[in-house]
């Protein structure tokens, strides 16, 4: 497969609390990551649109944020934005909320069937990005690794960084692709590897 495309996208909803998740009626596929990792300038990459607020602000995005995807292969699925964590200045109360408002959605919504989990690749995994790997898996759901900002490190490392990370207890559904939002680096493979894991019917 080369080329795909994602023709078409549209936020469809915004949801501040549990009770505010919309109906299961798409494949899911969800976004998540640590705070200022670059969710928004990879869903925006990815898409092709600004529809993702960015800032240099962490912790910019509150709610859970639903885009309908429609793709050139005859695909349509729900990329889902979750809220980044890891970011301490924000109050408790409000980092009390996202973890009911992400537990609710990730453990209980039948239609999610990967996570995206993206990692600063100039770090690596960190102890948090750790919790959510086996957080995720205990709640049954397939995790894949993107590593992001990857313009941060000549192009001649990548391959021995990536390995060196693999090797370090990290758990990805397949190969981690390695991305650059800013340079698009990586974001064709990414499309295709979305498109192809719900061809084959996100299977867990």
């Amino acid at each position: 497969m080369s080329n795909v495309l994602f023709t078409k996208a549209r936020l469809e909803a915004t949801c501040f609390k549990p009770d505010q998740l919309i109906e299961e009626s798409l494949p899911e596929i969800a976004i998540a990551g640590r705070s200022n990792v670059g969710k928004s300038s990879l869903i925006n990459a990815l898409l092709n649109a600004k529809l993702a607020k960015t800032g240099k602000t962490p912790g910019k995005t509150r709610s859970i944020n639903f885009y309908t995807v429609d793709t050139s292969e005859g695909i349509s699925f729900r990329l889902v934005d979750l809220p980044g964590y890891g970011y301490a200045q924000r109050s408790a109360e409000e980092r009390n909320d996202w973890q009911r408002l992400i537990t609710s959605y990730v453990r209980n919504r039948e239609s999610l069937r990967l996570v995206m989990h993206l990692v600063d690749f100039r770090h690596g995994l960190m102890k948090n990005d750790r919790e959510l790997q086996e957080w995720v898996r205990s709640a049954g759901k397939n995790i894949f690794v993107v590593f992001t900002k990857a313009d941060k490190i000549a192009r001649g490392k990548w391959k021995s960084t990536r390995e060196g990370y693999i090797r370090d207890s990290m758990y990805s559904y397949d190969v981690p692709i390695i991305t650059s939002s800013e340079k698009r680096e990586g974001i064709e493979a990414l499309r295709e590897f979305a498109v192809n894991f719900l061809k084959n019917g996100g299977i867990q």
